[in-house]
């Protein structure tokens, strides 16, 4: 990985785990060494994008909310998703993100895939696709969520009902053993459920510990999308119930660009 590139995902992680990191934690996450670290986090001080603690750093402005904690958990799981998930999305699309945790990865890997235009409703999502100058962002309006950080209600589900987009990647609190989708409140499935339907095709980004979770309000189905994006560990009886509704790609922690379906 180029420095830049490594910095990135730096600036990533730090978004997402939204709290003070060491050298050595970061050096892990990205198996090299720590003084590779120490010049990459020197750059990012110089810039002014984080701020240098004694053996680590933080980024400015952290903030701690619901969101970001559903951001870090499983960090390298919904990473490993996102990466594979930019890989769907092809030049000059208009795509819908949702404000998943797991569609936030996505959102951190689609400079390369630029030009593009991309609507969502995730505030963190922002900060994360203006570093791509070539990427247009349209931002939904509606009623600000300040513990999961996003805009919803019957505003955002207006303007809504006036686009339409070649692909829309959402995310699910839960998955049942039937295959339906779950997430926290009935607002939020109402709004999912219409991101769907203005799409051409469609996209599930969530982990497989989502399997077998447990949520609140239904929106739709494995049979709703055309792809899941998942990690092993379903356990094999609930997978080959879910493969009879939807594809499904396996994408690993350790290695991200494989694919296994």
């Amino acid at each position: 990985m180029k420095p830049r590139e490594r910095q990135q995902e730096i600036i990533s992680l730090l978004r997402a785990m939204q709290r003070e990191l060491s050298v050595e934690e970061i050096a892990s996450t990205f198996n090299t060494s720590p003084l590779t670290i120490r010049r990459d986090l020197d750059a990012l001080a110089e810039k002014g994008a984080i701020l240098r603690t004694y053996g680590g750093c933080i980024i400015r402005s952290m903030v701690g909310t619901a969101y970001q904690k559903q951001v870090a958990r499983n960090f390298k799981l919904k990473q490993a998703i996102g990466r594979m998930a930019a890989q769907l999305v092809k030049s000059g699309e208009v795509i819908l993100i949702d404000d998943g945790s797991t569609t936030f990865h996505l959102a951190a890997h689609l400079g390369d895939r630029a030009p593009l235009t991309v609507v969502t409703n995730s505030i963190p999502i922002i900060p994360e696709l203006a570093r791509f100058p070539e990427i247009q962002l349209d931002i939904l309006g509606g009623t600000y969520n300040r513990d999961t950080n996003f805009l919803g209600g019957s505003l955002a589900e207006r303007l809504l009902e006036l686009r339409y987009f070649d692909a829309a990647f959402v995310g699910a609190d839960a998955i049942d053993e039937a295959g339906r989708c779950l997430v926290r409140d009935a607002s939020v499935a109402r709004l999912t459920q219409l991101m769907l339907k203005r799409a051409n095709r469609k996209f599930l980004l969530a982990d497989h510990t989502k399997a077998g979770a447990y949520s609140y309000v239904i929106y739709g189905s494995l049979n709703d999308f055309d792809l899941w994006i998942t990690t092993p560990g379903i356990s094999p009886k609930r997978l080959s119930t879910y493969q009879k509704l939807t594809t499904i790609r396996e994408v690993s922690e350790a290695k991200s660009g494989a694919v296994e379906e």
